[in-house]
């Protein structure tokens, strides 16, 4: 039998029951869809967090307090530390060092007011995050030795505050209720899936020690952020950082109170975290074409049902189990393509819509639907269109003639 006649006989039992056909056709269009728009969005927030970890710097390692949990009277991390992890012969695969000290606090001017993160600085915050202004200038030495009353502030500060992110230089503003004048406006770095880096306010170390964010001693900072002198100088570099702080906290062997990070662990931790996220995604989607697979299923076999006796009139005129056999098997298969290909463009849109929404609440996501992705769908729903049609198709292929044409 050639493969026309079943497809020409399955197209006009479909259209027999338009209806019936649809919502058999939808629920394979609803997993189609659920898994190409869940992969892509997980894609694409993977992208996006990556994305952000390297636009950071490829050389650049963070270093922090606490480390292993056991550590008897861990220390924090000081000024000193930054300083020996700055001379060129404990660590010559380090370029600059920049301490800093982190926190929050509330940034007002004339009635307008935002929370936003407040950072102590030293004027090598600069260089190793390769972060520069777009009017005014960075802190200085002399700013740091005066304690001054300066501060820069990114463009979301600046727009919240202003409305406007240019000339704004000379401008005071109230840090936590104190005055400071502002000398510089922040480069834009842009937001990200860890927040907007431009929702911050830089202020001389020193002066934040004294008057903003004050620790349980003067020495102390919150993290030490170091530029290796190249990418390739990293693990170098970090072990380096190590090795030094482990003789100035004088912690046992194998029990560090800090941590080191390069970025290289920052995009392991994030690939490991979006790519379970991915796949728990694309799994629960892809039980809804299980459940569209169950619906083809059902219907195909309410239509063996419904043509007994014309399955028992084709077999009694000669049409052999084969021929039964790829009749059903084409109707379901051609149930799922439908479905498919539908779903397809449904899942593009879906994920389009989620990426533009994504992108006005101010998270951008752009979805990545790959080749991949479709094709998984595709043969997914076709291999679900078989399955389920196999059984169906195999109990209208074995019915009896004289039993088929008996039947009411």
């Amino acid at each position: 039998m050639k493969l026309a006649q079943p497809i020409i006989e399955a197209l006009e039992s479909l259209a027999a029951n338009k209806l019936r056909s649809a919502l058999t056709i939808l629920g394979i269009v609803i997993g189609v869809a659920a898994v190409i728009a869940m992969l892509g969005v997980g894609r694409g927030a993977e992208a996006e967090i990556t994305g952000s970890i390297q636009g950071i710097g490829t050389n650049l390692i963070f270093v922090f307090r606490g480390g292993d949990e056991d550590v008897r009277n861990p220390k924090p991390l000081t000024l000193g530390d930054a300083e020996a992890i700055a001379d060129t012969f404990a660590a010559p695969s380090v370029l600059d060092v920049a301490p800093a000290l982190q926190g929050s606090g509330e940034v007002t001017y004339s009635g307008e007011s935002a929370l936003t993160t407040i950072s102590g600085v030293t004027p090598q915050y600069s260089v190793v995050r390769n972060w520069g202004v777009s009017e005014g200038e960075f802190i200085d030495e002399g700013d740091l030795l005066g304690r001054n009353s300066v501060a820069l502030i990114g463009v979301d500060v600046a727009d919240k505050l202003f409305g406007r992110t240019a000339g704004l230089v000379g401008e005071t503003i109230r840090i936590e209720g104190q005055p400071f004048r502002i000398i510089g406006i922040l480069d834009e770095k842009g937001g990200g899936s860890f927040g907007s880096e431009d929702d911050v306010v830089m202020v001389p170390m020193t002066t934040a020690q004294a008057r903003l964010l004050r620790r349980s001693t003067s020495d102390r900072v919150d993290i030490i952020m170091v530029s290796a002198i190249s990418s390739e100088a990293v693990p170098q570099a970090a072990d380096e950082i190590a090795q030094i702080l482990r003789t100035r906290h004088r912690t046992e062997i194998g029990k560090d109170d800090f941590t080191v990070l390069t970025q290289q662990d920052f995009l392991s931790t994030a690939e490991t975290i979006t790519g379970v996220i991915t796949i728990f995604l694309g799994g629960v989607a892809g039980i809804s074409l299980l459940v569209g697979g169950i619906g083809i299923m059902n219907i195909m076999l309410v239509s063996v049902i419904e043509r007994t006796r014309e399955i028992g009139l084709r077999k009694a005129m000669g049409a052999r189990k084969r021929d039964i056999l790829v009749q059903f098997l084409v109707e379901s298969s051609l149930l799922s393509m439908f479905g498919g290909i539908i779903g397809i463009a449904l899942g593009w849109a879906i994920a389009f819509a989620v990426g533009k929404i994504a992108e006005a609440s101010g998270t951008p996501i752009v979805p990545a639907i790959g080749l991949d992705s479709v094709l998984l769908a595709t043969i997914f729903s076709t291999v679900v269109g078989l399955f389920f049609g196999l059984y169906p198709a195999n109990r209208a292929a074995s019915l009896e003639p004289v039993e088929a044409l008996r039947y009411e």
